[in-house]
């Protein structure tokens, strides 16, 4: 007698996302995994006495999705500090701060944040997420005089939605002007600005960095808000170790509703390699995954190493006037920024230093995860990751690849390199965007060309890096965007974000698809994304399961 399944889900409209896209009626799923496909009828024969049965209503049942480059820390610091992603002026965005200002000022320190004391004046007010480029005025960054409207007294750090960008208030300058670079400082007629780049903003997340305590609030905040939105499983690129023992004591404690892969900065190469902690080391739901490490910075700050000059650079000035210093600088060691006023971006790590880390990580079978946005550091990026021992096996990976030219793409499929791109960065590729800022029309067209990746035979995987984390925006985005070069169908749009996360992660065998003998992560949607392809994005999602645990239900 066949054994009754946990879960029946019935009346549904699932695809499979396999090569032919079959579509069912139900399933069953026993002990976390998909034990049985067909219609209603067919597995409603599986069903026992505490099977428990979900009538689908119609509803449209996918993969979960895969978020294969997330920051689920930044995520959560956007739901515990002030949240400038959505404000639509620079005095929506003070506004928002002041509000942060008052929530705090009878605070003693926030718990676990480094600089905190007992005096309320002296405790940071943190803002993330802000983009001048989609302002309803001159798109210029926040300047440190902006910010001491908000406070004379406290310092105050607005983190740009790039994380390449930044804007200090006159207290946090002075707080941090001996550990600032200063060829990440933007000036002025010999004055700060405000304005800080790359690793100018590290020492900024030092100095703020979370605790034990509340980095756990942050994750946990932050995992229940991926869930929300019908995310599975995340690679995150972690950076502190708070973080990554956030993430095992959650799933410890049975308290992590997803799957996480951890991206690791390249600080930890050496502690992963000591400890002999290679890729896919770790558990069910946490997993060491790639080292990750940087080549350029953001066309947003200018700081993406481009082959030609941004739009309006004359000399190593930007769109808005600030000089970025450093130009005479003798320093070519890791994060040096030596070439910023040729208007070409920046390394933000040395290609040389780079290359030792590509080295030391392929040697230690550990996956590479690369930043790199313009053209001539995807060119750089390229080179190394062609170079090791086996770049196919061990699906080394370049994060973004926004200006992969043709030759690039054909590299990168010859190699198996995978292109781990974002498709919600094409809320910047609108006439007048941030990209039309930056680069001008005719490369503004060249950047994100989705479906000339697949054309060209790269391994695609979707994600958001958080801005923001919303798979259903992201393929919106995809599926709508401007050119038919970067143009995907709705099917190859799910397929990146769900079957493109599971390669990369080297999941394919058991996550990506809805199969017999694969996990149960799967994401019940209120409307068809076939049906409404101009409007995905206005789609709800209905219940999230993980191992087929529900572990989000709009209902509830």
């Amino acid at each position: 007698m066949t054994e009754a399944a946990d879960l029946l889900l019935t009346n549904a409209e699932i695809h499979s996302l396999t090569a032919s896209d079959t579509v069912h009626e139900a399933a069953a799923i026993r002990d976390g995994e998909l034990v049985r496909l067909g219609d209603t009828y067919e597995i409603e024969f599986l069903e026992g006495v505490e099977t428990e049965v979900i009538d689908c209503e119609g509803r449209t049942v996918l993969p979960g999705f895969i978020d294969a480059h997330t920051h689920l820390d930044h995520l959560g610091e956007h739901l515990v500090h002030a949240d400038l992603s959505a404000v639509d002026s620079r005095a929506e965005a003070l506004e928002s701060l002041g509000v942060r200002r008052d929530e705090t000022a009878g605070a003693a320190g926030a718990a676990g944040v480094s600089g905190g004391t007992d005096d309320a004046e002296s405790d940071w007010i943190l803002g993330f997420g802000y983009d001048e480029s989609t302002w309803d005025e001159t798109a210029e960054y926040l300047t440190r005089e902006d910010l001491d409207q908000v406070s004379e007294t406290r310092p105050i750090a607005a983190i740009r939605v790039d994380g390449h960008t930044a804007s200090l208030n006159s207290v946090a300058l002075a707080q941090l002007e001996d550990d600032l670079p200063d060829e990440e400082v933007h000036v002025e007629a010999g004055e700060p600005t405000g304005v800080i780049v790359e690793d100018a903003i590290g020492v900024v997340k030092d100095e703020v960095a979370a605790g034990r305590a509340e980095m756990r609030e942050i994750i946990s905040a932050a995992a229940e808000h991926a869930v929300e939105l019908g995310v599975t499983g995340v690679h995150d690129m972690v950076q502190r170790s708070t973080a990554a023992r956030a993430y095992r004591d959650l799933a410890a404690e049975g308290d992590l509703p997803l799957r996480v892969r951890i991206n690791y900065w390249s600080d930890f190469l050496e502690h992963l390699t000591t400890a002999g902690m290679p890729t896919n080391a770790g558990s069910e739901r946490v997993q060491v995954g790639a080292i990750k490490s940087f080549s350029d910075g953001s066309f947003g700050g200018e700081t993406a190493k481009v082959y030609e000059p941004y739009v309006g650079a004359d000399g190593g000035e930007d769109g808005d006037g600030d000089r970025k210093v450093g130009a005479d600088t003798d320093d070519t060691s890791t994060n040096a920024n030596t070439d910023t006023d040729d208007g070409r971006g920046q390394w933000v790590v040395d290609p040389d230093e780079l290359g030792d880390i590509v080295d030391r990580a392929d040697a230690a079978d550990l996956q590479l995860s690369i930043h790199a946005i313009g053209d001539e550091a995807i060119e750089e990026t390229l080179s190394l990751l062609e170079s090791t021992a086996d770049p196919a096996g061990s699906r080394h990976r370049i994060e973004h690849a926004e200006l992969a030219d043709d030759d690039q793409l054909a590299r990168m499929a010859d190699a198996g390199i995978v292109a781990s791109m974002q498709p919600n960065f094409h809320r910047w590729a609108d006439e007048g965007g941030l990209y039309d800022q930056r680069l001008g029309e005719e490369r503004r067209k060249q950047t994100n060309r989705f479906r000339r990746v697949l054309e060209a035979g790269v391994p695609l995987a979707f994600s958001s890096d958080c801005m923001p984390l919303d798979p259903l925006l992201g393929i919106h985005h995809a599926v709508n965007a401007g050119t038919d070069a970067q143009r995907l169908s709705v099917t190859d749009a799910i397929r990146a974000y769900t079957r493109g996360g599971a390669y990369v992660g080297f999941d394919e065998d058991r996550l990506g698809t809805v199969e017999v003998g694969k996990r149960a992560d799967l994401v019940v949607l209120e409307k068809s994304p076939w049906e409404q392809p101009e409007a995905i994005d206005e789609i709800d999602v209905a219940m999230t399961l993980v191992d087929g645990d529900v572990v989000y239900d709009a209902a509830e």
